[in-house]
């Protein structure tokens, strides 16, 4: 397995709509194997192919407490929601340490393969239900900082520049 490097916004490739896989074979295994291990070690509880510069539908996450409980949704698609919102505040690990509020269905179900290309549906609620949707929107080129105010997001967007500008000069 490898460690992948995450996209930081204001990177335009994260606003690239992901293909669908047409296969599940030991490449993409390798790249679910490659996310889970990018995700965990970056201590998120969800990661899109898009934010990995692979710009296929493909989500892993784990909201688990223990964070023993992997999910791999690979051609995820929502096939309810419930009418109930929620507001919670949100993080992204293509915008690190940035965290607003955000509004989400409460529960949503999805369908999707799994790792060995087979189809299940889940129905979630709280952190997975934001996180499914969250994910689901790197999927379709959209960074959670969209749904924030105009003038919110270009002080996010400048606070990632004069990150990145100072990340660089250290190297």
């Amino acid at each position: 397995m490898a460690q992948l490097s995450i996209l930081r916004y204001p990177d335009p490739r994260l606003h690239t709509v992901a293909a669908p896989v047409k296969e599940v074979d030991d490449r993409l295994r390798r790249l679910v194997d490659d996310m889970l291990e990018t995700m965990y070690e970056a201590e998120g509880v969800g990661l899109a192919a898009t934010q990995v510069d692979v710009h296929q539908r493909v989500i892993v996450m784990d909201t688990s407490e223990e964070r023993n409980e992997p999910r791999v949704l690979i051609n995820p698609e929502l096939i309810a929601v419930s009418d109930e919102m929620v507001v919670g505040d949100e993080g992204c690990l293509s915008v690190p340490t940035v965290y607003d509020a955000v509004q989400r269905h409460a529960k949503v179900t999805v369908r999707a393969l799994d790792r060995d290309g087979q189809t299940y549906e889940m129905a979630v609620e709280g952190l997975a239900a934001v996180c499914v949707q969250h994910e689901m929107d790197h999927l379709m080129g959209k960074v959670f900082v969209e749904y924030l105010s105009p003038l919110k997001r270009e002080r996010i967007k400048s606070k990632m520049l004069k990150r990145s500008r100072e990340e660089q000069k250290r190297r």
